[in-house]
């Protein structure tokens, strides 16, 4: 995702000077090649994520169309507040992009792995919020946020589903894609972790279970009318993200499920912890239960409830 990221923007730089790339003392050999092909669009602001937060909203409110880049939590997190007081408040065109979100960087330990971000920017007002589900939607949807313009926060994960390149008149940010059909129960799922739903929708079919698949790239504005019906086609609901399950895309679901009272929901994510666990990106997501047979068995459940 990262790459197709690089090389979108690249493409977009040539044709617009006022797109500017702002990196947080990282990305070498990723960025190396557009800092040599667009100096004047290239800064390294250092490891200070607040002073990058600042820079980029000044230059947006100049006429330029910022992104700020650095891994996991570092460019929303460590400036929050200028992310909330300065670019949202003022509606800048500044896309915080955020490499490696859910347990992409596990070796590295709890602080750079992203696990609360989604819920955390999708709270703050002006904020979009868009997490590709396979590589080449992340240049799709690079490409549509450029043209929206406004505060938005890229979440590019390590995995992917695997899924073909769709037509890409279907991809807009706002409206979820919907990849597998279904009638029992649907499986809404953001970022690479739609891998692990369609994993669990091919399980289900053994067993006779039809699941719908929805990859919901997009968690902020969410698109209501497709959970809606969802709800009301399939009356059962599983969300899948490598996130907590608190006030990320399973809570938005479940805000939104709630004011129609058509559905049972499941969400399937991280618990209400810190992952004190070290290692790689799929052994995480089968410690803390982000599996396939996890998802699976929330659907069962919800079926059957939905059922009864």
């Amino acid at each position: 995702m990262r790459d197709s990221f690089v090389r979108t923007l690249s493409a977009r730089a040539a044709q617009d000077s006022n797109i500017v790339l702002i990196t947080g003392d990282l990305g070498f050999g990723v960025l190396t090649d557009f800092a040599e092909r667009f100096p004047d669009q290239f800064i390294n602001a250092g490891v200070a994520e607040q002073n990058m937060a600042m820079l980029a909203c000044g230059m947006a409110l100049d006429g330029a169309k910022v992104f700020t880049y650095s891994i996991a939590n570092f460019p929303i997190l460590r400036c929050l507040e200028q992310l909330r007081n300065d670019v949202c408040y003022h509606q800048a065109d500044v896309t915080s992009v955020s490499i490696g979100g859910g347990f992409s960087y596990g070796p590295l330990g709890m602080s750079h792995i992203a696990t609360e971000d989604l819920a955390i920017m999708r709270a703050l007002p002006n904020m979009t919020v868009v997490a590709p589900t396979d590589d080449w939607e992340a240049g799709v949807l690079t490409d549509r946020i450029v043209d929206r313009g406004g505060p938005c926060y890229l979440r590019l994960d390590k995995s992917a589903s695997g899924l073909p390149p769709g037509e890409e008149r279907e991809i807009t940010v706002g409206r979820a894609r919907t990849v597998r059909e279904g009638t029992d129960a649907t499986l809404i799922a953001t970022g690479g972790a739609l891998k692990v739903a369609l994993e669990a929708a091919d399980t289900l079919r053994t067993e006779g279970v039809s699941a719908r698949v929805l990859a919901m790239h997009t968690v902020k504005p969410l698109d209501v009318d497709a959970i809606r019906r969802a709800a009301v086609e399939t009356h059962a609901i599983v969300t899948v993200e490598e996130h907590t399950t608190m006030g990320g895309l399973g809570g938005a679901v479940a805000e939104t499920v709630a004011e129609t009272g058509a559905a049972v929901v499941r969400r399937v994510g991280l618990k209400d912890e810190y992952p004190s666990v070290v290692g790689d990106q799929e052994y995480l997501r089968e410690t803390y239960d982000i599996s396939a047979c996890v998802a699976a068995d929330a659907v069962r459940q919800v079926v059957a409830g939905a059922r009864r």
